[in-house]
């Protein structure tokens, strides 16, 4: 999925406001949360090493916002988010298991500070589906089990990117993952075959 540079445009733009927003009331949490998911959803367009850094910037920002209101539903929703999506950049499924748990816990908490809140209750109750997905995702396996997989974990992927509000460049990072993998494998098999 080629990223859409209009987007990165409007995402870089976003940042650099909230970066000076900061400047003038580093206590803003809106500024804060915001500036927080715009990190995330820049980091959607980097490669892995710097996705991960930028990513952890993100959740710095939002952690931060917490830390001055610890009850900003919408600050808890997007470290839910983050967390998430930082686990899929995450190979080691006992590491990204980590994230998945705060990602849980931060849907919970902002599921109960805005109890009405249906993209937070969905974003919870999926969430205990998208470790299984990470399996499928980093997890080895036959080429032919993972090549007959691969168009329905991509289907799941993008339900899932959909259900979670997360970004459609992840979504398409995640399937570019699975393609990747199955694409690598098979020259393997065929290298080792020679």
């Amino acid at each position: 999925m080629e990223p859409n540079f209009e987007t990165l445009i409007m995402l870089e733009h976003t940042r650099k406001i909230a970066e000076e927003n900061y400047a003038r009331d580093p206590l803003d949490t809106d500024n804060l949360t915001k500036w927080g998911g715009v990190l995330v959803e820049l980091s959607q367009f980097q490669n892995p090493g710097d996705a991960r850094n930028m990513m952890k910037d993100g959740i710095s920002k939002l952690e931060e916002a917490l830390a001055i209101n610890p009850l900003k539903h919408e600050a808890l929703w997007s470290l839910g988010n983050a967390n998430t999506s930082y686990a899929f950049l995450t190979p080691d499924y006992t590491e990204a298991e980590v994230y998945f748990d705060k990602a849980t816990e931060y849907f919970q908490r902002a599921a109960n500070e805005d109890p009405g809140n249906e993209l937070y209750g969905k974003s919870l109750e999926l969430t205990s589906k998208v470790p299984e997905l990470h399996k499928e995702i980093h997890g080895a396996g036959s080429i032919e089990r993972e090549a007959s997989a691969s168009s329905s974990a991509n289907v799941r992927i993008i339900h899932i990117c959909s259900c979670l509000m997360l970004p459609t460049s992840l979504c398409g990072l995640f399937v570019s993952i699975i393609l990747f993998e199955h694409a690598l494998k098979f020259l393997v098999n065929i290298i080792l075959q020679v």
